[in-house]
């Protein structure tokens, strides 16, 4: 049973996420962003920058209504 246990609390196969601010190695950066889901991430000069992501559902739905509002007031004047 303790064998299992110790199998439990393997944290060498953990790779902690990439995470704005972190100051890294190319290769501990590189091993990380190769295990990332999203590909929003860069190094420069030794520090980690992550993009925002996107909500894709609702990223262009205030544009579209802002639109659609211009265009029914262009319409009616």
């Amino acid at each position: 049973m303790a064998a299992s246990v110790e199998h439990g609390l393997n944290n060498s196969a953990f790779i902690p996420p990439l995470e704005s601010g972190d100051r890294l190695t190319r290769h501990e950066f590189e091993r990380r962003y190769t295990a990332m889901p999203y590909k929003k991430a860069e190094l420069i000069e030794g520090v980690v920058y992550v993009a925002s992501p996107l909500r894709f559902r609702s990223h262009g739905q205030p544009h579209g209504k802002t639109a659609a509002l211009i265009n029914s007031l262009s319409c009616t004047s």
